[in-house]
């Protein structure tokens, strides 16, 4: 039986094309297994190199240093494991926004059915308040207008109409025909046609791509994992040649792989990972203060590195609320309003004129006070709305001019109504007026104009001059309405019949204004070097106009469309990042553009972040090397695809999360510093040692109390240093700048040397002396340990001076330092620890002799860094010349 538009689907029909089409849900991934997770953590060089080196430490009956060797990387994949097991609930929010229920016309007859159940062909009916279920081809409404902003990031609501053809590719925002799974009916009544459900659905596809992106690897892990190889092919190179030299020299089989072990287990920075998490889990603690939570921990880092902020412009540049900013007089007087959003306060003044003179804008006003079917309420201490956000808006302007929005009503009996039809794009009442049946008139300028028949004092009105006003407005980014009044006649048989002979009273202009901080947020990160641009589904004028307020865009730029983007991509990669290079501003972008936009911006070398609080905003938020969503305002989509959330949906809190940041990774370079120079150190007694015929001159399982027990304690408190002031002055590090740069490796090669050499002067001199291997060694592990608690000042910072730092500025720092020169010490005393270690107490005298050799890493470090500063100190005249 063939389906009509009035009997819709029959039950048999639903049930077959349910079984054909899938219920209209979206699916949940499933996330990772958390043994899987475990077992990946093990996927690193320098994991393998432990492994072998606990493996051959058991193969050479040391069992002990094999334990300690395991025991390290289980100790580290559990932490790793922890800090990445979270399952992906990006798809399970989208589903979320599938309403339970439907209205729907089957077997003839209005139905209420599980939204699950729609399929292609139903016939679903909507009212004001309903979530659209699929995605509806309209074939009639009724005044429907519908709240599209998670979808297109359109501020206003989606005016639908059904007689004009839309052509197929048209945008998102400009489908008038269409209804969309997901969104918001505000207003009005439709009947629909289901064209697409679950996967198939506009929601469906977002909830594809958030699912099928795979996340980038963040700054983070990128530097860390080239600084691994490049750490791993180095050791193994070392180890090989010593490996040579040793066997060449006769020394047995067992003693050269011993060797290899304590090499492997030197140059390893064990302690390197849970330094990290340490690092990442104190800047994430910071940022909470700075109202920003971190969802992934390595986003923490990962929002320091951005060079390039993608950002939305609803609800996270502006307040996503309509606000009254402009009140036009036929005259030209122009007003000035304050306040955004649903704030009650604000001034309005005219420019050029005196605070208060504002009288004549009260029938202006007024008519937009009454042709008004919005409702906002004082209620239970706070003011609760309901309605289009054009109405609340003029509702908001009516309160800051002083009219009583609870008794308005009662002073203004309405008598008729015509309510606002998108065919129509006006609203109309009757209101007796102190006594005097008048009508009042509010909508789009062409259509109020041609009501119209004289100004205000009888003058007569003149349409081209008032049109260029409005195209004035809407140039500067306003949405612009137009208000008139006139008198009702007495048997005037309908309202309609008395709407053509009005007075035009002006001009308002309306916005979704910008956050007070926004403009001052961007500002600060121009000053840090970061690029901000503006992505929205908005329009490209609006877009413009408030880039250029906010100077994220200059007044010759102009604004790229999706639509521009789209016709880019299909050219080529070339003219794709033509495209995208060469605006900060775009707009009508739908979702898998705005995705286009972000990838084309990692492709070209960029770090970035991308802020929304939609659904339109999850793909791209996902495959961002740090996605920042919205909390207050944002959807449940959003929050669940990126790493950051706002708690204050302020811009200004992504910059400060920056700082926190910057302040991560140069603590996590600090750790990196102190473990690196300290394993190369240990790398360099080696190399001494075998060069010059000297016995192993640190057994393995003394490194690994080295590195791990005394060390660790110190990279620990590392990570706790506070900010050293200049990091939002500084320029983001280049996206090819790696851990191990120039500086980085002058440092560790001056201070390593050092180290490296005096220790093996010290255990060579202790041998000459008469010592025992075991007593050499000894003294040798404790020089290093001193070492350590000395190069813990030095790694405080790459350009300040040791004596430039607040002494007690980390007071964790300085704990660390006597806790693990302190732990050592009690090891020399403690029963069976001793036996294992291979330590025994020293004289006083010989802490103190050993302890004044260390200090002279200070001197050392201090001279470098002096000859730094000159360097940059004359680098600039240098370049001049």
């Amino acid at each position: 039986m063939e389906q009509t538009a009035a009997q819709g689907l029959s039950s048999a029909e639903a049930k077959e094309r349910l079984q054909e089409f899938g219920p209209n849900q979206l699916p949940e991934k499933r996330g990772d297994n958390p043994a899987r997770i475990f077992v990946s953590q093990f996927n690193s060089p320098f994991i393998y190199m432990l492994l072998a080196a606990a493996l051959v430490s058991f193969g050479l009956d040391h069992t002990v240093n094999g334990v300690f060797i395991l025991a390290v990387l289980v100790l580290n994949a559990t932490i790793g494991t922890i800090q990445e097991y979270s399952a992906q609930r990006a798809a399970t929010a989208l589903k979320q926004m599938v309403p339970q229920f439907a209205a729907v016309i089957r077997d003839g007859e209005t139905q209420t059915v599980n939204a699950t159940e729609l399929v292609p062909g139903d016939m679903v009916l909507l009212v004001s308040g309903d979530k659209v279920p699929a995605d509806l081809a309209l074939s009639s409404v009724q005044d429907l207008l519908i709240n599209e902003s998670v979808l297109t990031g359109e501020s206003n609501a989606a005016i639908k109409q059904v007689d004009t053809p839309i052509p197929a590719d048209a945008p998102l925002a400009d489908r008038s025909d269409q209804a969309f799974a997901g969104t918001i009916v505000t207003h009005g009544r439709a009947r629909g046609e289901v064209i697409a459900t679950g996967l198939q659905s506009q929601i469906g596809r977002i909830a594809a791509d958030v699912s099928a992106v795979e996340h980038i690897k963040p700054p983070l892990l990128q530097r860390i994992e080239r600084f691994t190889l490049r750490v791993s092919y180095s050791v193994l190179a070392v180890i090989l040649l010593l490996f040579v030299i040793t066997l060449f020299r006769g020394a047995d089989l067992a003693s050269v792989f011993l060797l290899g072990v304590a090499l492997a287990v030197s140059a390893i920075p064990e302690g390197l990972p849970a330094a990290i998490t340490v690092a990442l889990a104190i800047g994430m603690r910071r940022m909470a203060k700075v109202n920003v939570i971190v969802r992934k921990l390595v986003a923490v880092e990962s929002l320091g590195s951005c060079t390039y902020i993608a950002s939305d412009k609803t609800g996270t540049l502006t307040v996503n609320e309509m606000t009254a900013k402009v009140v036009l007089l036929p005259d030209g007087r122009r007003y000035r309003v304050g306040g955004e959003g649903m704030d009650m306060h604000g001034d309005i003044l005219g420019e050029g004129l005196p605070p208060g003179e504002n009288d004549d804008l009260e029938p202006l006003i007024l008519s937009g006070l009454l042709a008004n079917e919005a409702s906002l309420v004082f209620r239970d201490n706070q003011w609760n709305a309901s309605g289009d956000g054009v109405d609340l808006a003029f509702q908001v302007l009516a309160a800051k001019y002083g009219f009583d929005l609870q008794n308005y009503r009662q002073t203004y009996t309405e008598l008729s109504r015509i309510p606002y039809e998108s065919e129509n794009a006006y609203s109309a009442s009757t209101n007796d007026v102190a006594g005097e049946l008048r009508v009042h008139v509010k909508g789009s300028a062409e259509k109020v104009l041609a009501m119209c028949k004289r100004l205000p004092g009888g003058a007569s009105i003149d349409p081209t001059a008032i049109m260029t006003q409005a195209d004035q407005l809407a140039g500067e980014g306003y949405r612009v309405l137009a208000l008139a009044s006139g008198a009702v006649s007495e048997g005037t048989p309908s309202l309609a019949g008395c709407i053509n002979d009005l007075t035009f009273q002006g001009l308002v202009g309306m916005i979704d204004p910008l956050r007070p901080e926004a403009k001052d947020a961007i500002a600060r990160c121009r000053d840090a070097n970061i690029k901000v641009a503006m992505i929205t589904g908005d329009h490209p004028q609006t877009a413009l106009a408030l880039a250029r307020e906010l100077r994220i865009a200059d007044t010759d730029d102009k604004a790229v469309t999706g639509t521009q983007v789209e016709k880019a991509a299909a050219q080529g990669e070339e003219q794709l990042a033509e495209c995208v290079a060469s605006s900060s501003v775009f707009a009508r972008v739908e979702p898998t553009q705005k995705l286009t936009i972000v990838q084309r911006l990692i492709d070209s070398g960029h770090f970035v972040a991308v802020t929304g609080d939609g659904v339109n905003d999850a793909p791209a938020l996902r495959h961002a090397h740090v996605g920042i969503a919205m909390g207050k305002r944002g959807t449940d989509v959003a929050r669940e695809s990126a790493e950051l959330i706002i708690t204050d949906d302020n811009f200004a809190s992504i910059l400060q999360g920056i700082k926190q940041g910057r302040i991560v990774y140069n603590n996590i370079r600090k750790v990196v510093f102190l473990l690196i120079s300290t394993g190369a150190a240990e790398i360099t007694l080696f190399i001494l040692s075998v060069l010059f015929g000297f016995p192993i001159p640190l057994f393995p399982i003394q490194l690994l109390w080295l590195n791990l027990v005394t060390n660790g304690i110190q990279d620990v408190a590392l990570a706790f240093e506070p900010e050293e002031g200049d990091e939002l002055k500084r320029a983001p590090r280049a996206p090819s700048e790696t851990i191990f740069n120039r500086i980085m490796v002058e440092r560790v090669l001056v201070n390593a040397v050092v180290m490296g050499c005096l220790a093996f002067i010290v255990f060579a001199w202790s041998l000459s002396q008469g010592m025992s291997e075991e007593s050499a060694r000894n003294i040798t592990l404790l020089l290093m340990v001193l070492f350590e608690n000395v190069h813990v000042l030095n790694s405080r910072s790459e350009t300040q001076s040791v004596f430039r730092q607040p002494f007690f500025g980390n007071p964790l720092l300085l704990f660390g330092m006597l806790a693990a020169q302190g732990i050592h010490i009690a090891a020399m005393y403690t029963p069976g620890l001793k036996d294992v270690l291979q330590v025994e107490p020293v004289s006083l005298l010989q802490w103190a002799t050993l302890l004044c050799i260390a200090l002279v890493l200070i001197v050392v470090s201090e001279a470098h860094k002096h000859i730094n500063k000159r360097k940059a100190a004359t680098r600039p005249s240098t370049d001049a010349g």
